[in-house]
């Protein structure tokens, strides 16, 4: 109990807050970032071998974009955009840990150094709604600082600067958090933020981000059963890592119907998405080339869906690229909270109540920084050695084009005809290329982005 007892006296200033400035009218917040998951990864995107029910059927309630992407390919910069709603030239994070990472001899130019801890000069969601009356909860994982309770979040549950737990099976080792009835981890940090859903007045913000279906992948044994003599389908196989996901689902079922039986779900906003493509080894995202870490569309692309009663219509497809930038300014338009905050997503409002269509904007990714390929010879990069070479994306319209640093080597995409990006278009539309060039040079001069361009001494042809 004297673990607990924290929860309590924090819940209670937030309910005398709330009778205060009356804000019970404003729509709860449910924000739901999975951790690795890939775009075809959950049964409404079209798995035939994992099983999602209550993800899908969530799904079926709400509006799903069938271009939904990360603001960067791996975890710590795709939560950062997240949270600032600013691409990563605005805050310095690019990747996980250092920026050099592969052999030395293999890097041609010397990387933007990368910032691995969110400069608390940003301001970013929870604090914006906590100082608007939300009681805010973070649930899982972090990996921003030391703890999500500097930036806004009011009750912490496991979140820290760790990436990963060393095991989803105490001892946890890495993550710290009460004792529950649960032991598996992702159903202990489901049953504190059950129990945050019990205690706090409405309306609420809870970041639920638990740390699956990252590795290490450790089976739930009562549902191995399912998986291990099922069929293989389009690249998916990983019994173990299918546990991982059903029992995910399961929890976020948890929620639903907590949700529900407390008669908050009607006036609760939902977002589910993921923070980057799923692990290419494990998963596979057909016909997305290549997975986590990688600029294709298998690394970038994610599950994406908005739930919110009589606001969005039920069993809705938008095929509009959106991006986990836009979820901030989502946010504040859906509570009605002016604000003079410079945000790089645009609301998607508009969209979700069926009132717009077009953004009219292209999307950018950058990364001046080398990361690692896990498989040399099944990786579906550019190349065995790096999952990531030193470049930048940019999407606009059905148009995509990947530009890297080291050799200023282009590749143009069609992706309404190849979604796959198996056909480099480049010298065929040099006309395209160019404008799409011309138009990243400028974003890169807006954002001030870094670009790297000192030589490797170490670098061996």
């Amino acid at each position: 109990m004297k673990q607990l007892f924290p929860y309590i006296i924090i819940l209670g200033a937030c309910i005398s807050v709330f009778s205060q400035n009356k804000t019970q009218d404003k729509p709860n917040i449910l924000l739901i970032n999975v951790d690795d998951l890939g775009w075809k990864d959950v049964g409404f995107m079209g798995s035939k071998y994992y099983h999602t029910p209550n993800i899908d059927s969530l799904a079926r309630q709400g509006m799903v974009f069938s271009n939904g992407y990360a603001a960067s390919s791996n975890c710590a910069p795709s939560r950062a955009c997240l949270m600032t709603g600013k691409w990563t030239p605005r805050h310095g994070i690019y990747t996980v840990n250092n920026s050099d990472r592969g052999a030395s001899k293999d890097r041609k130019i010397i990387p933007t150094k990368n910032q691995t801890t969110l400069s608390k000069n940003h301001v970013i969601i929870p604090q914006v709604l906590k100082n608007n009356g939300y009681a805010t909860c973070h649930a899982g994982k972090w990996h921003l600082s030391e703890t999500p309770l500097e930036f806004g979040f009011q009750l912490n549950i496991g979140g820290g600067h760790n990436g990963h737990p060393k095991s989803y099976y105490p001892p946890y080792k890495n993550v710290n958090l009460p004792e529950g009835k649960n032991k598996q981890l992702t159903d202990l940090i489901t049953e504190h933020s059950i129990k945050f859903l019990d205690t706090v007045s409405k309306p609420f913000f809870l970041y639920y981000a638990s740390y699956a279906v990252h590795t290490p992948i450790q089976a739930i044994d009562s549902l191995m059963h399912k998986y291990e003599n099922k069929s293989a389908w389009n690249g998916q196989h990983n019994a173990e890592y299918a546990t991982m996901i059903e029992n995910l689902d399961r929890n976020i079922g948890l929620l639903l119907r907590k949700l529900k039986k407390a008669d908050l779900f009607q006036n609760t906003l939902i977002i589910f998405t993921s923070d980057n493509g799923g692990l290419y080894g494990i998963t596979k995202q057909k016909p997305l080339r290549a997975g986590k870490g990688s600029y294709y569309e298998g690394g970038i692309r994610e599950p994406f869906l908005f739930v919110w009663q009589n606001h969005i219509k039920p069993n809705t497809i938008n095929d509009t690229p959106i991006t986990n930038l836009d979820i901030f300014p989502t946010l504040l338009n859906a509570v009605q909270i002016k604000h003079s905050i410079n945000l790089d997503g645009k609301t998607l409002v508009p969209i979700l109540e069926g009132n717009s269509q077009d953004l009219n904007r292209a999307l950018f990714w950058h990364f001046p920084i080398y990361l690692q390929a896990y498989n040399k010879e099944d990786n579906e990069n550019r190349d065995p050695l790096f999952r990531t070479r030193p470049g930048s994306v940019i999407r606009y319209g059905k148009w995509k084009l990947h530009y890297y640093f080291e050799d200023n080597d282009i590749e143009l995409y069609n992706l309404e005809d190849d979604i796959s990006e198996s056909n480099n278009l480049a010298l065929i539309h040099p006309r395209q290329a160019n404008k799409l060039l011309k138009r990243l040079k400028k974003w890169w001069k807006k954002t001030d982005a870094p670009i790297p361009k000192t030589l490797n001494p170490n670098f061996k042809k």
